[in-house]
């Protein structure tokens, strides 16, 4: 099974596209290139209820699901809003990604 092409890396920043936390923004903690899904920190949140183990006491944990790498853009780092992402090739030879409204490089 071949990696699908994911524009998006950890510790970006991101806004939300669709669903009930809809124009939530937060900071991707992690990337699966295989099923496409991202985790966003304090978004798409549920409650966990723990059975208590010999190590670990029980109780409601709240927890961040993954989500569709579509139903996120990320931010643009001169406007704050919704970009999408370019690829260019610098003078000394790097790649690198730039927001396709403003331009600006992003990392």
């Amino acid at each position: 099974m071949t990696q699908a092409k994911v524009k998006i890396k950890k510790g970006d920043q991101v806004v939300l596209l669709t669903g009930r936390d809809k124009g939530k923004k937060g900071e991707v903690m992690n990337v699966n290139l295989l099923t496409r899904r991202v985790t966003v920190q304090g978004v798409n949140q549920v409650k966990k209820h723990r059975k208590p183990t010999q190590s670990t006491p029980g109780g409601i944990d709240t927890i961040s699901l993954s989500m569709d790498v579509s139903n996120v853009s990320l931010l643009d780092p001169k406007t704050g809003k919704a970009t999408r992402v370019g690829y260019k090739n610098l003078k000394d030879g790097t790649k690198v990604r730039i927001a396709k409204k403003s331009g600006e490089t992003i990392d």
